[in-house]
């Protein structure tokens, strides 16, 4: 029997396009780039590299959309998942049913996850995720009797999912125009950004000011009608911004006066991201629930979970029926490709490795670019996520404008050059597998010099 090609010999990469534009809508595309300059063909992975339909080897500093940890062609994932299709293909965890790999994987992330988180629920992706989220928040608050607890408080330029509810949850004005605006109990406060709303702040108080803006709207909504705070340890597709070190305790202290679930999102954070197995770990955040998705399995197939703490559990444990569920919550091959994946992470030391090795070193590379190069004025990150501020002025922080159009262009540079990168905002985002090397790193850098230089002298900068 044939098997699906990695490069079909028959079609030209203009024929890909072609077909491509005839039949596909992109996800956060405008149709007529696709219409006019074509997709870009991705047929092939292999270690940190994606292969295109020309056969031109690209190092992904963005590790796909921030999952591909373990980088591309483990071949034991898909030994994984041909083991457990040929044993059960699929079965749903509907009315009292479970399939080994569930369990085990649930097993398993009790022993990953912050102290007190012990149970689980399984989605799909970070979207299906964090809709769980917004049910299980108010469902408990039900049960104990508040049912008016029921408003949500998260952040501008947070991201926590593209679905109705869940783009609304999430802080991306583009996303909510989409929608006609933010749906009813769901609101945000200020992200924390030093660099660009600190003003005259230390960063210390600027975390501690950024923290007391829920507080703020605690008191303002009433605190009998809140229900969760909602934040990524790291707000990733915001820009990767990285909150003052005051900023997360003073957050945990409001949670507790208030009584206020706190939620971190970890589908980006999570994995080894940061260092830590969560973004949770490296900030010590103890969250009440805590979603997860993207590294759970690299990305190489699509599943999610949600842990539930204890204290949480215990009250939806006397509740009755839990009235919630996907078709594929927990499917078979997706539970046992995530423990494999697991397995490479913990075989191979990777969590340290970002802590110990190569994220301090693509840190410091990426700083030593941020200040010798004058179109760069905040070098921001932790483990293997950073981001470049691309300024006017490094001295007075004055932020590239929309219309300069900087991070767009030093990413179509980036890639002209065999990298892929991301432009969010004015700033340009860095992702890489936790596999990358020191080459490979060394290789990003040279790259995006380049791409800064060209952008600088686009703006003439120099």
């Amino acid at each position: 029997m044939d098997t699906w090609p990695q490069n079909d010999p028959v079609r030209s990469t203009a024929a890909w396009q072609a077909a491509d534009q005839a039949h596909h809508l992109h996800s956060f595309t405008d149709p007529a780039v696709i219409r006019d300059k074509g997709s870009r063909i991705i047929t092939a992975g292999e270690g940190c590299h994606v292969i295109d339909s020309d056969g031109r080897h690209i190092l992904d500093g963005m590790a796909g959309l921030w999952c591909v940890n373990i980088g591309y062609g483990r071949v034991e994932l898909a030994d994984a998942a041909h083991a457990q299709m040929t044993a059960l293909p699929y079965y749903n965890n509907h009315f009292q049913s479970a399939t080994p790999a569930m369990i085990e994987l649930a097993e398993t992330l009790a022993e990953l996850t912050p102290h007190g988180i012990n149970h689980f629920t399984f989605a799909n992706s970070g979207s299906e995720a964090n809709e769980v989220i917004i049910r299980l928040a108010r469902y408990y608050w039900q049960l104990k009797g508040q049912a008016q607890k029921r408003k949500i408080i998260s952040r501008t330029l947070a991201y926590h999912g593209s679905t109705v509810a869940t783009s609304s949850l999430g802080g991306m004005p583009a996303m909510h125009a989409n929608d006609g605006g933010v749906m009813p109990e769901i609101t945000h406060i200020e992200h924390p950004h030093w660099y660009v709303n600190g003003a005259d702040l230390t960063p210390a108080q600027y975390g501690l000011k950024a923290a007391q803006a829920l507080e703020a709207r605690i008191l303002e909504l009433g605190s009998d009608t809140v229900a969760a705070f909602i934040g990524e340890p790291v707000q990733g597709a915001g820009g990767v911004i990285v909150p003052p070190d005051t900023y997360w305790p003073e957050i945990q202290r409001i949670c507790k006066k208030y009584d206020v679930l706190l939620i971190a999102d970890e589908v980006i954070c999570g994995f080894g991201r940061t260092g830590s197995w969560f973004g949770s770990n490296t900030f010590d955040i103890a969250p009440d629930l805590m979603p997860m998705a993207k590294g759970l399995s690299s990305g190489y197939i699509p599943v999610a979970a949600v842990g539930v703490h204890d204290r949480i559990f215990d009250v939806i444990e006397r509740g009755g029926l839990w009235p919630h569920g996907y078709t594929y919550s927990g499917h078979p091959v997706a539970c046992a490709v995530a423990l494999a994946n697991i397995a490479v992470i913990k075989r191979e030391g990777l969590v340290e490795r970002v802590r110990d090795d190569i994220g301090p070193y693509f840190q410091s590379r990426l700083e030593d670019l941020a200040q010798r190069h004058p179109l760069v004025g905040e070098r921001r990150g932790v483990g293997l996520m950073a981001a470049l501020q691309l300024v006017r002025n490094k001295d007075t922080r004055e932020i590239c404008t929309p219309q300069d159009n900087a991070a767009i262009f030093c990413r179509e540079v980036c890639y002209e050059n065999r990298l892929i990168a991301r432009a969010v905002g004015q700033s340009m985002v860095m992702s890489p597998p936790l596999t990358i090397s020191h080459a490979e790193v060394d290789e990003m850098v040279a790259i995006l010099a380049r791409a800064l230089d060209a952008t600088a002298r686009k703006l003439g900068y120099i």
